[in-house]
């Protein structure tokens, strides 16, 4: 954000940084701040984020409760309310955190929960946790809902319930998990303890620690240490970055020349600036519209700024003035890519016969999950390319859904009788000797989710062991479209399922059909948010389930087909014309 602050007769923006603002995308950060980006199109919030926000909100509140329980009066709150969070109509109770902080931190208490520090030029933030070191002072403490460490060895870590630094010790069976970002975080919050004259000495040690997802220990990072680019320990690392976003913000906030440009990169696709950046980089055909993030900025460097550029070079010769290999698809797939794109096509064949596998009894699955609280949803399309016989179940879809609101035992339910549905009609097809084939786009949804419902739900009738789902899903019979899609296609606008389904002739009836705002559908049809549900809204979500099996049927019958001749080989895509 940014305000304005008074000089003489003048109002000199002033912008406010968050830590995230290190480990993200420098032009967000411009966007952020420019007051004339403000009508610029954004995309809709995105209920999967929000979701994930909430459930961090609460892993936050019961760690918090956990040391509130174990310290008494050693912990203390920063809330209004003294809770381990926000009560209703705290939302805006910054200022007021901010002042209650101060006082406790002037009567030298032990554990500050739900900390905000005092603003210090262009940065602000706030802590779950400040601790006081032996020789004074506090060192912050992050909670995070991922996990922060794997199997091996070399963190140093204290218990959960123990949070504090003297204390660390080497620990044999955790390492550090990567995470630039919760370093940063603690940068920001280490030079914010130091302006407020709140950190330990500087001859101390500058530590700080983090709480993940697990929630068993406290895991300690040495902020004078770490191998960044140049060597550079941590809170120099922090200190360049720190000095290049705000550069970026100021100049944005003064209506200054922006000092970022857009560039698609992974981020891209969870930004609500995406819409404005595409259109500014689909403008000027930038070639990272094909080639993203460092192979872009290598491609450039070569003298390829535009999709066109790239299209126009031989796939057997990268340019010779690239100083190192390119990341990323081979450099021959990139050229084809930028060909299909300037084209104007979806995809292209790499083979004259895409190979499928194909059954006589076929049944395609897609599941739908609302964030991390479970699978209400396994939508299943049946049909008999050998031809239906007497005694078998009718062709066509089905549901099998719960419809309380997530997480509820009722999942279980739903999902033993999708299991049971579907072993039945693996052993009527086995039993009458014809062949079998199921079908799903990214297996890594439904595989996750049927693991985690049989671990989860165990006992309940119908539900399989996870040997079970586990022998099932390492079945060739178990066939992942996407892979075969990401196997024999090029795809120049991504390999989603509503990419990819269109070029096989296939649209959904819903106009707004898609993940996120099925997330949104579900908060209604469920109620999540008080209020009655919406029966509207779940006869949408069963139409849309219908849609996506129907388009992973209507996919691979097409790439079965003589129709997927009229989709060009790789080798035929030429180079633009001079």
């Amino acid at each position: 954000m940014s305000v304005s602050t008074p000089t003489g007769s003048r109002t000199a923006p002033r912008v406010l940084l968050d830590a995230a603002a290190l480990s993200g995308c420098r032009r967000r950060v411009h966007l952020d701040h420019d007051p004339a980006a403000a009508g610029a199109p954004r995309a809709l919030p995105d209920p999967a984020i929000e979701q994930r926000r909430a459930d961090a909100a609460a892993h936050r509140v019961r760690i918090g409760e956990l040391l509130a329980e174990v310290w008494g009066a050693d912990w203390a709150s920063a809330w209004p309310s003294g809770a381990a969070g926000p009560e209703p109509g705290e939302g805006g109770a910054r200022a007021a955190r901010a002042a209650r902080t101060a006082e406790l931190v002037a009567a030298g208490a032990a554990m500050i929960w739900g900390a905000v520090l005092p603003l210090d030029g262009d940065r602000r933030g706030g802590a779950e946790l400040l601790v006081r070191v032996p020789g004074g002072g506090y060192v912050p403490v992050l909670v995070v809902r991922r996990r922060i460490t794997d199997p091996g060895e070399g963190a140093r870590t204290t218990a959960v319930t123990d949070p504090w630094p003297q204390r660390a010790r080497h620990d044999p069976d955790r390492k550090v998990r990567s995470q630039p970002r919760d370093l940063l975080a603690l940068a920001q919050l280490t030079r914010l303890l130091e302006a407020a004259g709140w950190a330990p000495p500087e001859s101390a040690p500058r530590l700080g620690g983090v709480i993940g997802l697990d929630a068993d220990v406290v895991v300690w990072h040495d902020l004078r240490a770490g191998h960044w680019p140049g060597g550079r320990h941590t809170l120099d690392e922090y200190d360049v970055r720190f000095a290049d976003r705000s550069a970026v913000a100021r100049s944005a906030a003064a209506g200054g020349p922006a000092l970022a440009a857009p560039s698609r990169i992974t981020e891209c696709r969870r930004c609500p600036w995406w819409p404005t950046c595409e259109a500014e980089l689909a403008a000027v055909d930038d070639v990272s519209l094909v080639a993203h993030g460092e192979t872009a900025r290598l491609l450039r460097g070569a003298g390829v700024s535009t999709v066109a550029d790239l299209a126009a070079l031989d796939p057997a010769a990268p340019p010779a003035a690239l100083a190192v290999p390119l990341p990323g698809p081979p450099f021959t797939d990139l050229v084809a890519l930028a060909r299909a794109r300037g084209q104007g096509l979806a995809v292209a064949r790499r083979v004259p016969r895409v190979p499928v596998p194909r059954g006589d009894v076929e049944i395609d699955i897609d599941m739908e999950s609302f964030g991390e609280s479970g699978a209400y949803l396994w939508g299943v399309l049946l049909s008999y390319p050998g031809g239906l016989r007497d005694g078998d179940p009718e062709p066509g879809y089905r549901a099998f859904a719960t419809w309380e609101p997530l997480p509820t035992p009722d999942e279980g339910r739903s999902f033993g009788e999708f299991w049971t549905w579907l072993s039945g009609i693996r052993a009527i097809t086995a039993g009458s000797g014809r062949s079998f084939a199921a079908y799903c786009y990214n297996e890594q949804a439904e595989n996750r989710w049927m693991l985690s419902s049989a671990q989860r739900f165990a006992g309940m009738p119908g539900v399989p062991t996870e040997r079970a789902v586990r022998e099932f899903i390492s079945d060739p019979s178990w066939v992942d479209l996407y892979g075969v899609v990401s196997r024999w296609f090029l795809c120049a606008h991504g390999k989603g399922l509503k990419k990819i389904a269109p070029a096989a002739g296939f649209g959904w009836r819903d106009p707004e059909a898609g993940g996120e705002n099925s997330m949104r559908w579900y908060r209604d049809a469920v109620a999540l948010e008080g209020g009655e549900p919406d029966p509207v809204q779940r006869e949408r979500l069963l139409r849309y389930n219908t849609d996506d099996v129907l388009a992973t049927q209507v996919l691979r019958e097409w790439m079965s087909s003589d129709r997927v001749l009229e989709v060009p080989l790789v080798s035929e895509l030429a180079p633009p014309a001079v």
